[in-house]
C-alpha cells in the first residue's frame, strides 16, 4: 500500500503568481390550513431568509433547528406527510398556506419542490478556529475544501455525500461565494442541515492551522496522482476538491501534501466534482473503520 503523504513535504502557496490549473478536480389530525389575514399572496424571503425545497430538505430543518422556519408553503396532498410541522406552527403561530402546485413552481422557481416549500433563516459558515476546537480527539475525521465549486446541483449533491459518510465540515475559503440555496439542499436531501459550512482565513494560514490540528492535506486530480485505493490515508483528512471545469489553482495543489486520483477504464476523461467527491469519502470511510 503506497504512501504519498511522505513523498511532498509540506509546502505552502508562494513563489511566482501562477494562474495555470492542473487537470481538473474528479470531478391526531391534520391541522386546518393557516393563512396570514394580512398576506394576500406568498411573500417572498426575506434577506437573512432561505428558501427551501424538497420534502427531505424541510423534514431536516424541522427536524434540527425548527425556530428558523418563518413560513410554509405545501400543497394539499402533503398535508399528511407534514403533520407534525403543521400542528408545530400552529402551536408557535408560524404561517403556513396550502396552495396550488403552480403557487410552489412560482416560489421554489423550480418544479422540483416535491409538494413543500418553506422560509427560513439562514446559517452563516462558522469560523475555522472555532470549527476545530468542535472536533473531537483521538478520532477519524474527514473534512471537505472546496475551491471554487459553484455548480449549486454538484454542491447538493457533495453535501449529501458529506453527510452520508460522516464528514466532520465543508471548508471555504475566505472569498468563496458558495452557499446553501434552495436547489442545492433539494439535492442534499436533508445533508445540508447536517454538515457544518466553515469559513477559512488565508490559504496559508488555513493550511498551517489544520496541519497544526493534526489534518493532511489531499489534492484531488484526474490524473497524476497516486492511486487512491492503493494509497495509505491519514486519519484527519483534508480533501481538496477544484472546480468544476477548471480544477483547482496550482499553488493550492503544490500546497497540499499528496496528490491522490480514481483510477479508471479511460473510456471518459474523469468523474464530475460530485460523483468523484462520493469516491474518495468512501475510501476514507472505509480505511477510518
Amino acid at each position: 500500500m503506497s504512501n504519498p503523504w511522505n513523498n511532498r513535504p509540506p509546502r505552502g502557496p508562494g513563489g511566482p503568481t501562477d494562474r495555470r490549473r492542473p487537470p481538473r478536480s474528479q470531478d391526531d389530525h391534520a391541522p386546518r390550513a393557516q393563512s396570514h389575514p394580512r398576506e394576500e399572496r406568498p411573500a417572498g424571503a426575506g434577506r437573512n431568509e432561505l428558501r427551501l425545497y424538497g420534502l427531505n430538505a424541510v423534514h431536516a430543518v424541522f427536524a434540527r433547528r425548527p425556530e428558523a422556519i418563518r413560513k410554509v408553503y405545501l400543497i394539499e396532498s402533503r398535508i399528511p406527510a407534514l403533520k407534525p410541522l403543521l400542528a408545530w406552527c400552529v402551536k408557535q403561530r408560524v404561517g403556513y398556506r396550502v396552495v396550488e402546485e403552480g403557487d410552489l413552481d412560482r416560489l421554489a422557481g423550480s418544479t422540483h419542490h416535491e409538494g413543500v416549500v418553506a422560509d427560513v433563516l439562514k446559517v452563516e459558515p462558522v469560523p475555522m478556529g472555532d470549527w476545530l476546537r468542535t472536533l473531537p480527539e483521538g478520532k477519524p475525521v474527514a473534512a471537505l475544501w472546496l475551491d471554487g465549486v459553484g455548480n449549486p446541483h454538484n454542491f447538493g449533491a457533495i453535501l449529501r455525500s458529506a453527510a452520508h459518510f460522516g464528514v466532520a465540515g465543508i471548508l471555504l475559503p475566505r472569498d468563496s461565494t458558495l452557499a446553501i440555496s434552495g436547489a442545492a439542499a433539494r439535492v442534499a436531501e436533508g445533508g445540508a442541515e447536517q454538515v457544518p459550512l466553515v469559513r477559512m482565513g488565508q490559504t496559508d494560514n488555513a493550511a498551517a492551522q489544520l496541519r497544526n490540528a493534526g489534518f493532511s492535506l489531499a489534492a484531488t486530480v484526474v490524473r497524476g496522482g497516486d492511486d487512491l485505493f492503493a494509497a495509505q490515508l491519514p486519519q484527519r483528512l483534508v480533501y481538496v476538491m477544484g472546480a468544476e471545469g477548471e480544477g483547482m489553482d496550482a499553488r493550492l495543489a503544490d500546497a497540499c501534501d499528496a496528490r491522490l486520483s480514481i483510477p479508471g477504464s479511460g473510456a471518459v476523461e474523469s468523474l464530475n466534482v460530485a460523483a468523484a467527491t462520493a469516491v474518495f469519502l468512501a475510501q476514507w470511510a472505509q480505511r477510518a473503520r
